[in-house]
């Protein structure tokens, strides 16, 4: 790079005339007595001289390659002027960023050499000034010039993701091509010149499939940004991408037994609870929420079902009064389906599914029941005690029928059953 910044610099000194040459040898050698009386002239009047051409110094910008490492301090450039005959009449002086400190220019010759090594990424360029002066009279003998080093980029700098690591998703079941993420990588050398900032990205570590971590459905994808265009000698950075998979509807519920048993009391209150049934699906979230229904039929119309978003269960609820004497059992169907259906994978269904529900009406033992509700019997005041009145009759409803026993209720003088 260095030679290649020498030949540019060379091929501009061919063309300029005015300013920057490196041929003052052979300008010397060209300067005639008629020429010296013209500089001699220039000396004496100064930048007022009445019959003087102004002629502008011709400038353009100098390169110095950065992270010079070099002994010798690193050679910049020759600012020269054509009035400059090569007798030593001539100083240049130099003003401007990093004069003294970064720059030196050697009066005598015009040229300018760096100091130190520069940082392109720390200022890519400095603005001078350049002054010819007559070293007799101290005066300009052309107007001040200013003129810009450039420091030349090399290829110092990795690429970078600032950002990383990185976070994406992508729904599951996604057809190859989807487009998961973008990230960015940036390199701090100079994109105008070379491929220094020349980036190519490429996979590390993911391919063909990624890494997948199978408790958390994360993939972890390792990218490399190159410089150089992905070159040999190119420098390197990398970034690591953790994709996370977004559940899609894919499975329907399943009831995990065909059917469930369950048992209430006959004296159960209408809304009690009667049990519950659960249908599992592998999705998550709103994906595995389940609705579950009675299906309709004759055994179903005594019962009633709600479902629980938190448990993902089917709690059944008594709807009607039980009556074990009247219907000891009842059977029905229940269904579970997704509250949310996804319409690409509706080839994949049905998603719901059902079980039967099998309820056994548990006796409760229950008091003998009156024939009636109240008897009126009559009798004469002077009848003999033990003479038959009337009679009652009272049933036990119970399985079994077991046997009354009749007693008077002392307090009330009303006859009981037991």
């Amino acid at each position: 790079m260095l030679m290649g910044n020498c030949l540019l610099l060379f091929l501009w000194c061919l063309l300029d005339k005015s300013f920057v040459s490196p041929l003052h040898s052979s300008s010397q050698s060209r300067m005639g007595k008629e020429q010296h009386r013209n500089l001699m002239a220039h000396r004496k009047h100064g930048m007022m001289g009445a019959h003087r051409v102004k002629r502008g110094w011709v400038w353009n910008q100098f390169f110095v390659l950065e992270e010079y490492m070099g002994s010798d301090p690193q050679y910049v450039g020759k600012l020269h002027s054509d009035l400059d005959k090569g007798d030593s009449m001539v100083k240049y002086t130099l003003s401007g960023e990093g004069v003294g400190s970064i720059f030196t220019i050697e009066p005598s010759t015009g040229d300018i050499h760096a100091l130190r090594s520069l940082d392109r990424e720390e200022k890519p360029y400095y603005t001078l000034r350049a002054q010819a002066v007559d070293v007799l009279t101290g005066r300009p003998l052309e107007p001040e010039s200013e003129f810009i080093i450039k420091v030349q980029d090399i290829n110092d700098n990795e690429p970078r993701f600032l950002e990383g690591p990185y976070s994406a998703s992508v729904p599951e079941m996604s057809p190859v091509g989807t487009y998961v993420t973008q990230i960015t990588a940036t390199d701090a050398d100079d994109p105008t010149y070379g491929n220094s900032a020349r980036i190519v990205y490429s996979i590390l570590y993911g391919q063909p499939y990624f890494s997948v971590d199978p408790k958390t459905e994360m993939y972890q994808v390792v990218i490399q940004a190159k410089d150089m265009g992905g070159q040999l000698g190119g420098l390197a950075g990398t970034t690591t991408i953790n994709i996370t998979l977004r559940d899609v509807n894919d499975n329907p519920p399943r009831f995990s037994k065909s059917i469930f048993h369950l048992r209430v009391p006959e004296s159960s209150p209408v809304g009690s609870s009667v049990g519950r049934v659960k249908a599992h699906d592998l999705d998550s979230g709103k994906n595995a929420e389940v609705e579950y229904s009675i299906v309709p039929g004759d055994g179903g119309s005594m019962f009633d079902i709600y479902s629980n978003k938190n448990t993902q269960e089917g709690t059944v609820v008594l709807k009607k009064r039980l009556d074990y004497e009247a219907r000891k059992a009842y059977t029905f169907k229940v269904e579970a389906s997704n509250a949310v259906l996804d319409h690409r994978f509706l080839h994949l269904g049905p998603f719901k599914d059902t079980a039967t529900v099998k309820v056994n009406v548990l006796d409760v033992e229950e008091p003998p029941v009156f024939s009636r509700l109240s008897y009126s019997m009559e009798t004469y005041e002077d009848t003999p005690v033990g003479i038959i009145v009337g009679a009652v009759t009272a049933e036990d409803l119970d399985v079994g029928n077991s046997p009354v026993r009749y007693v008077r209720n002392p307090q009330t003088h009303r006859c009981r059953s037991n």
